[in-house]
């Protein structure tokens, strides 16, 4: 199987579903921009779990959590219930896979001088540990991170998790804070993983002092591979970003932009109730997860791209665009 020079799988048109649900495309992402917001016609109907390919195809992969009026995961949805509206064109999806497989999660923990203030590390360590409980030992896999002004490898991924849980325990918070610049590299080196359901989760305080690259610039990385970041900031109830007459700004604006242009989000936990709610949360979405295959649009360069359905009442998190690279012809 080759690779294209954007990272977007092209495939024999025989061997495209099956790709598709196996595999995620990779792709490269500039700057992320707000989908439109405007209500666009409807697309086409396409005869469900009939779609049609040409002999060879470029294909790239949206991972997206749909969700009702009450915040809750909806499952059950088809193909013919979504829509992309690509660079404001209106367009059906070439696949749809939604399923309550294994899930990939790369914990990755601020081991910074902040941390050692308020018990930020004790409430980061003890989100963690609810994150591996959430998980299947012998099914999903996990791998352990930590970072200061670098990262650090500290576990591999693995499926023994209870292996996992002692080596959150195992660090001694101290030194500048590099966020951006360790989430990408931990981005880089989950390029790799074959895990459909993955997801990268930072359990900082949101405090960043020393990093290079910006929220766009990381974004792009993550995207790249088509990986989540969800930041998830441990911080007393003073840094509460959610509390407007206070908070860390910061978790408000690149984090949270971050999160959410490579289809993640921001939780908060300022107490250890919060933090057990908030882990269960989490998994529960990745595992609720649905893979879409999307042939790129024509024109190479940014597609923004936001992902819609059409049941009522119904909200989307997806990433913003994707970049589709110049056409080969078809073999």
């Amino acid at each position: 199987m080759d690779y294209s020079v954007m990272g977007v799988r092209r495939l024999p048109g025989a061997m495209l579903l099956a790709a598709a649900m196996l595999c995620s495309g990779r792709l490269a992402a500039q700057t992320p921009a707000d989908p439109p917001t405007s209500t666009a016609p409807q697309a086409p109907a396409a005869q469900e779990g009939q779609p049609i390919f040409r002999g060879g195809i470029d294909l790239v992969t949206i991972r997206a959590v749909v969700r009702d009026g009450k915040g809750r995961p909806v499952t059950g949805l088809t193909a013919r219930e979504f829509l992309l509206v690509d660079n404001g064109v209106v367009r059906r999806p070439n696949a749809v896979e939604h399923d309550n497989g294994p899930i990939g999660v790369a914990l990755m923990f601020d081991i910074s001088g902040s941390m050692d203030i308020d018990e930020r590390f004790a409430r980061a360590r003890e989100t963690g540990y609810y994150l591996l409980s959430g998980l299947r030992s012998g099914e999903d896999e996990a791998a352990i991170f930590a970072f200061d002004s670098s990262l650090h490898m500290v576990q591999p991924f693995t499926t023994d998790l209870d292996r996992l849980k002692g080596t959150v325990t195992n660090f001694s918070p101290w030194g500048m804070t590099s966020i951006h610049d360790a989430i990408a590299s931990a981005s880089r080196s989950m390029d790799s993983r074959a895990t459909k359901r993955r997801a990268l989760v930072v359990l900082t305080d949101g405090f960043d002092t020393a990093s290079k690259l910006d929220a766009a610039e990381v974004s792009r990385i993550a995207s790249s591979i088509d990986l989540p970041v969800y930041v998830l900031a441990v911080v007393p109830s003073i840094d509460d970003p959610r509390n407007q007459e206070g908070g860390n700004r910061a978790l408000n604006g690149d984090l949270a932009d971050l999160a959410r242009w490579t289809g993640g989000q921001l939780f908060i936990a300022t107490s250890t109730p919060e933090a057990s709610n908030v882990a269960r949360e989490l998994v529960g979405e990745l595992r609720e997860q649905y893979l879409i295959a999307l042939e790129p649009g024509e024109k190479p360069g940014w597609h923004s791209v936001e992902v819609r359905v059409t049941r009522k009442n119904c909200t989307v998190q997806a990433r913003g665009g994707y970049v589709a690279g110049p056409r080969r012809p078809v073999s």
